[in-house]
């Protein structure tokens, strides 16, 4: 397997700035839900499952009800009795020291659990090509690496079975919802999830999957509101998930231009400090880096004054 394409985008997005928190892990467990709804009657889901009295825990387990339930989608086809997920955030990735802890965490539950090492599963999911895991898998400890599907990389060669799954390769059309959880999101691929999760029952749990991608892509969002013929159903989901998109615009807007001018003014002031410096007038710095006057002076003023 060729271990080239798409690492390109690993240093994208780096310098965005200061975000607002997203929570993505409860996203992600329920995207997970959504991928697997065909299975819903045959699997329990425990999100950060807690693995021991002290606050050690793995982001989802995923427990099958009755051993012999057969699982055909691409994310969970090779699923056994208890499976467990390790996921990261859009800027995030699966280092090799966390591949050793969630191999680490999926012994521990075995032996806490009197359960079968055979038994169990560990996957991994992140928005980018694994190319350093994935070489490390293959070259230090001699693992087979096989793309299975678009995106989902199986990992064989040892007792445990291990799959690493790529959110941005896979296909929009068999995994929308993993697919969905990015930072990087179009406006017609918000509306085809908007589409989606209209489709959803109301009882489905797609809240704060739909708050943390609208926060994640806020401008996306705005762009498909504007889109006339489909931003009543847009809205409408938004709605119904409690996530006002043209305020949280708009709040996001304001904190960028609040950002902006903030960041401005402390170069105009850490310039004016250095003309201070110099023993240039106020009038003379105050036409150069159009600050109020009285911020001149008080620059002036011998610390601690």
């Amino acid at each position: 397997m060729n271990g080239t394409h798409h690492n390109q985008d690993d240093v994208q997005d780096k310098e965005q700035g200061e975000q607002l928190h997203i929570a993505w892990h409860p996203a992600f467990v329920e995207a997970l839900q959504l991928e697997l709804q065909a299975y819903e009657d045959s699997l329990e889901f425990y999100p950060e499952y807690q693995l021991t009295a002290e606050p050690l825990k793995i982001d989802c387990v995923v427990i099958k009800k009755a051993k012999d339930v057969v699982i055909t989608k691409n994310i969970a086809a090779m699923f056994r009795e208890v499976n467990l997920l390790e996921y990261k955030s859009p800027d995030d990735y699966v280092s090799t020291a966390d591949f050793y802890k969630v191999y680490a965490y999926a012994c521990l539950y075995a032996a806490l659990n009197e359960a079968p090492i055979t038994g169990l599963t560990v996957s991994f999911v992140e928005g980018r090509y694994p190319e350093k895991l994935l070489k490390h898998l293959k070259h230090v400890r001699n693992y087979t690496v096989e793309e299975t599907h678009p995106g989902i990389y199986t990992v064989t060669g040892d007792i445990l079975p291990v799959q690493v799954i790529d959110t941005r390769r896979l296909s929009a059309d068999d995994n929308l919802w993993l697919k969905g959880l990015s930072n990087r999101l179009d406006p017609f691929t918000v509306l085809q999830i908007s589409n989606a999760a209209s489709l959803q029952e109301k009882t489905a749990r797609i809240k704060a999957y739909m708050g943390a991608i609208a926060r994640a892509n806020h401008q996306a969002i705005e762009e498909a509101m504007n889109m006339s013929s489909a931003a009543r159903s847009l809205e409408e989901v938004l709605e119904r998930t409690g996530f006002n998109a043209r305020a949280e615009a708009r709040a996001e807007a304001r904190g960028v231009v609040i950002g902006e001018a903030r960041g401005g003014e402390r170069k105009a002031l850490d310039i004016a400090q250095n003309m201070v410096n110099l023993g240039l007038p106020v009038e003379t710095i105050a036409a150069a880096t159009q600050l109020d006057p009285e911020k001149i002076m008080a620059l002036q003023q011998p610390a601690g004054q």
